[in-house]
């Protein structure tokens, strides 16, 4: 953003934008799989000599770019107060956009919010996954969900320096929805559009890609090894029809589970994407 402001053309029709991603589940071999996830996919926080000297790292990673980087890039918002917003959005890893609680916590209004979460989502930082709006006759959760993009600092932000004290909070399965989806995002072809589905009735799936000349493919993403579905996706795929379901969880195996749903490993998915 510096650099462009820096130029006095528009750059209209010469400029290309390449998104320099973390390490994924495509990159790291498949033992190390699981420190992805608690370390997060920054080169020098994942490829550290311990969880310590990781979690180290990812401080003062958040501290400089809080006090240092975004004060650089043009918004005067105190280092503290970013802080607390990131950090609550952490807790709530996964979950739907409530900026009146938000709004609440930091005593600001609801558009200071929506100012804070556009910086976080233009510094790459956080993703904002819209719902997808389909004609099924239903009433539809309107609010986006917001997650952490690095998964790394999800545990960070929260005081989670090792696999223990992941595993021991709960927003351990937001924490590896999120990483998931990054992973799966990442391996998409461009152009594809990413949603959520959910009802007012509790109907949802987690992740929905619109890839061209794919269709649409349906994805429930479950931390485990022996996914469960529950009601609500079933009423989805009712709803929605995709022509493709998957449920992918921290196992290696595929295999189907109910008609037309097939029981598939990040790594394999992410390849099955890509391609």
């Amino acid at each position: 953003m510096d650099v462009l402001r820096q130029s006095s053309e528009s750059l209209a029709g010469r400029l290309a934008y390449v998104e320099l991603e973390p390490l994924d589940v495509l990159e790291v071999p498949r033992d190390d799989r699981d420190n992805l996830w608690l370390r997060g996919g920054f080169p020098d926080s994942f490829l550290a000599a311990d969880d310590a000297a990781s979690a180290l790292w990812r401080g003062n990673f958040i501290k400089t770019y809080l006090e240092r980087d975004i004060p650089q890039l043009g918004p005067r918002i105190p280092a503290e107060t970013l802080r607390r917003f990131w950090t609550m959005l952490a807790h709530t890893q996964g979950q739907l956009l409530n900026a009146a609680q938000l709004a609440h916590a930091l005593a600001v209004d609801g558009k200071t919010i929506a100012r804070y979460l556009d910086l976080m989502v233009d510094l790459l930082l956080v993703r904002r996954l819209q719902p997808h709006h389909a004609n099924v006759r239903k009433r539809l959760v309107r609010s986006p969900k917001v997650y952490v993009r690095d998964s790394g600092m999800v545990h960070t932000l929260l005081g989670l320096d090792d696999r223990e004290a992941v595993l021991g909070h709960p927003v351990a399965g937001g924490s590896w929805e999120g990483f998931a989806m990054e992973n799966i995002l990442r391996a998409a072809p461009d152009r594809t559009l990413a949603s959520f589905y959910r009802t007012a009735a509790g109907a949802g799936i987690d992740l929905l890609l619109e890839m061209p000349n794919q269709g649409l493919w349906a994805i429930e993403i479950k931390r485990g090894l022996a996914p469960k579905l529950e009601r609500g996706f079933h009423q989805a795929r009712e709803d929605l029809k995709p022509d493709r379901c998957f449920v992918v969880y921290s196992g290696d195996e595929r295999y189907p589970r109910a008609e037309g749903v097939e029981v598939i490993g990040l790594e394999e998915l992410c390849r099955a994407v890509a391609r």
